[in-house]
């Protein structure tokens, strides 16, 4: 039986009882896309105030999302408070964190004149919001990271797997790694992440040599060592690229590969999540030296420093979203057009500058954003190759 490290078991622990709410919004079981309907957008005026619906799981009953819909919307408010001579009339709508509610709402907020929706959390509950306010022309830019709902008139502000993979594919293929392994969880999000990482592979001229799924449970973890460790040997890999993040199997997977002859100095890591959270990830054996993607920290950590003296508290990880939706509609109503918040006007291709770095709406309704490739160093985080700071043009 393998040795378990006692960071490794603790962060393990998290595995089944504790998924990131970053995946809530990604997870959700629901069905394609809204399609290629909508996106013509609510005209506006905008030499007056813009009515603007925020939709937010106030209500829900679990205690996370409910701190979740407060920073959403602090961090809303924060940022039409930035905007100076643009006026945002910004509406909060509860959703409760159900698609049924959040679809009541939002037919309540179109309603009332709202001209853009921002929000809700849940994919299940954006697409629902979506389908209902499509034949009133009003765009919805929900907090979900599913690029499964994204088209029409439903865009996601969620860093997606796509854009993390091909961030860092394209950098490995630059550091001479072409031949990958992936290892990814054969639920939703391990088999999205995976796609991800075999299209990013496919753009950046790196080779996919294997795919190793496992059940997602510790046992799964622990029966799939033997397999990941086997096959990168006989596939020649240069790189391993996980799925997992630290709420689930990374830590297992970051003691026991290199415990098994899989260190860091025979293979490249690379991961889709984020190895610097919790801390106490970067002082995984496995981790050392490996890649992985983050925003631009120095901005990141200006929201978060301005947030926490605002309101009393750090920001839940994705309440910047909330931000960035606000303040890409408040940029394209400073341009004075009453189309601003059409399709064409929200996938401009300069994009727009958010709390984490620039970023900018795709037309199938996905969204790139600019990210940094950082490694571990001795438990610390350094990066590698700085993010991008602009798409060719100032957003706003």
């Amino acid at each position: 039986m393998f040795a378990v490290l006692p960071i490794a078991r603790k962060l393990l622990a998290r595995m089944i009882a504790v998924l990131s709410i970053l995946w809530l919004a990604a997870c959700d079981p629901v069905g394609g896309g809204i399609g290629t309907g909508g996106g013509q957008g609510q005209p506006i005026d905008p030499s007056g105030p813009v009515a603007v619906a925020l939709l937010v799981p106030h209500g829900s009953s679990s205690p996370g999302e409910a701190a979740l819909a407060r920073d959403l919307e602090a961090a809303a408010r924060m940022a039409v408070a930035d905007l100076g001579s643009v006026k945002i009339d910004l509406r909060v709508y509860g959703t409760a964190g159900r698609p049924a509610q959040a679809q009541k709402a939002a037919l309540n907020a179109v309603a009332d004149g709202a001209k853009i929706i921002i929000g809700p959390l849940h994919a299940e509950s954006a697409n629902a919001v979506a389908v209902a306010v499509a034949p009133s022309n009003v765009n919805v830019l929900a907090f979900s990271n599913n690029p499964t709902i994204a088209g029409g008139n439903l865009f996601i502000l969620g860093q997606t797997f796509d854009n993390t993979a091909d961030r860092l594919t394209r950098f490995a293929v630059r550091q001479n790694k072409r031949r990958i392994l992936t290892v990814s969880s054969s639920n939703l999000a391990g088999q999205l992440g995976q796609q991800a990482i075999a299209q990013a592979a496919a753009n950046a001229g790196a080779q996919i040599v294997g795919n190793i799924a496992y059940d997602f449970s510790q046992e799964g973890v622990v029966a799939a060592v033997p397999q990941i460790t086997s096959t990168a040997g006989s596939t020649a890999a240069d790189a391993i690229f996980l799925t997992a993040n630290s709420a689930g199997a990374l830590p297992l997977f970051a003691q026991m590969l290199p415990e098994n002859g899989l260190s860091p100095a025979s293979i490249q890591y690379m991961g889709l999540a984020r190895w610097d959270t919790p801390a106490q990830t970067l002082e995984l054996p496995g981790l050392q030296g490996g890649w992985f993607a983050m925003p631009d920290t120095a901005k990141a950590a200006r929201f978060q420093a301005r947030f926490q003296q605002t309101n009393g508290n750090a920001p839940h990880p994705i309440a910047g979203l909330a931000y960035d939706g606000i303040a890409a509609v408040g940029a394209l109503i400073k341009t004075g057009k009453r189309n601003a918040l059409s399709k064409s006007s929200l996938t401009q291709s300069a994009g727009f500058q958010g709390v984490d770095g620039v970023f900018r709406l795709r037309n199938d309704g996905t969204n790139q954003r600019g990210l940094a490739v950082a490694t571990v160093r001795d438990g610390k985080v350094v990066i590698l190759d700085g993010a991008l700071q602009s798409f060719g043009g100032a957003g706003f």
